[in-house]
C-alpha cells in the first residue's frame, strides 16, 4: 500500500490570551492590544485566502511587537501561500518570499521559548526540504520537532516516510550506479571486439598487397617450406633405396664367384 507525506503547514496560530514572543519581555498595554488586533485581522484574511493582505497585518503586529513568535510564524506561513500561488512571471519575488519564511521559522525553531511554536517550525521546515527532495535534511528537522513535542504524531509519520524515502533514493542510486558500470563494460569490451576485427581486416589488406606487389605472405611461405622439406626427404630416401640396390648386387656376385 502506498503512503503519502502528511505535508500539512500549519497555517496560524490564534491569538490566546497574552502573545507568545520568542523571549518574555514586558510590554505596554496599548502595543499588546495593536499586535492582537493585526494578528487577528490577519487571521481573518489568511482564512479568506487573501494572503497578501493577511501579511501586511502580520507585519504590523511585527511593528508593534518585533519579537512576537505567533505574528513570525503566521507571517511565514502566509509568505509560503503566497510563494505557492505564483506563477512563473514573479519567481523571483516568490523566491524572496520563501527566503523570509525559511529565515522565520529558523529563528522560530531555535529561539522560541513556546515549545508548540517552535515544533511546528522545525516541522514546516522538514515539509519544505521534504518536497525539495531533500529527504536528510528534513528528517534532521522532523527529529527536532519530535524532540520539542515529543507528542507529535505528523512529525513522527513524517519523519518514517522521509527515512523511507532516503533509503530508496540511495537504493536507486547504486542501481545506476552498477548499471553505468555495466554499460561500461559492454561498451569496453565492444570497442576492443571492434578494434580486433579492424587489426584482422588490416591484416588482410596487408597481405593482399603483398601479393600483388610480388611479396609472399607468412602462409605461403611456410606452404613453399614445407613443399621443399617434402621433396628434400623424397630425394633422400630414393638415394637410400639405390644405395641399397647397389650393395645387393654386390654380395650377389660375391657369392657366386666362390
Amino acid at each position: 500500500m502506498k503512503h503519502k507525506l502528511k505535508i500539512r503547514f500549519w497555517p496560524l496560530l490564534v491569538l490566546l490570551l497574552m502573545p507568545c514572543t520568542v523571549v518574555a519581555q514586558a510590554q505596554q498595554p496599548v502595543t499588546v492590544k495593536q499586535e492582537r488586533n493585526h494578528v487577528r485581522a490577519g487571521n481573518r484574511l489568511y482564512q479568506a485566502k487573501r494572503y497578501n493582505d493577511a501579511e501586511v497585518e502580520y507585519r504590523k503586529a511585527l511593528e508593534a511587537n518585533p519579537r512576537s513568535a505567533m505574528a513570525q510564524f503566521n507571517l511565514a506561513s502566509a509568505l509560503l501561500r503566497e510563494d505557492a500561488a505564483s506563477g512563473a512571471k514573479a519567481q523571483q519575488q516568490a523566491s524572496k518570499q520563501h527566503s523570509e519564511a525559511v529565515r522565520l521559522l529558523t529563528n522560530l525553531e531555535k529561539s522560541c521559548s513556546d515549545p508548540d511554536i517552535a515544533s511546528k517550525s522545525s516541522y514546516d521546515l522538514g515539509n519544505l526540504l521534504y518536497k525539495q527532495q531533500n529527504y536528510q535534511e528534513a528528517i534532521a528537522h522532523y527529529e527536532q520537532a519530535l524532540r520539542k513535542n515529543p507528542g507529535y504524531d505528523n512529525a513522527r509519520y513524517n519523519l518514517r516516510m522521509a527515512q523511507l524515502k532516503l533509503k530508496q533514493s540511495k537504493n536507486n542510486k547504486q542501481n545506476k550506479n552498477n548499471k553505468n558500470d555495466k554499460n561500461k563494460g559492454k561498451n569496453k569490451n565492444k570497442n576492443k571486439d571492434k578494434n580486433q576485427n579492424k587489426q584482422n581486416q588490416q591484416n588482410k589488406q596487408d597481405q593482399k598487397r603483398k601479393q600483388r606487389q610480388g611479396g609472399m605472405s607468412s602462409d605461403n611461405m611456410d606452404q613453399i617450406l614445407r613443399t621443399m622439406q617434402n621433396q628434400e626427404n623424397a630425394t633422400r630416401q630414393r638415394v637410400e633405396q639405390r644405395k641399397a640396390q647397389m650393395q645387393a648386387g654386390e654380395r650377389a656376385r660375391t657369392q657366386y664367384k666362390w
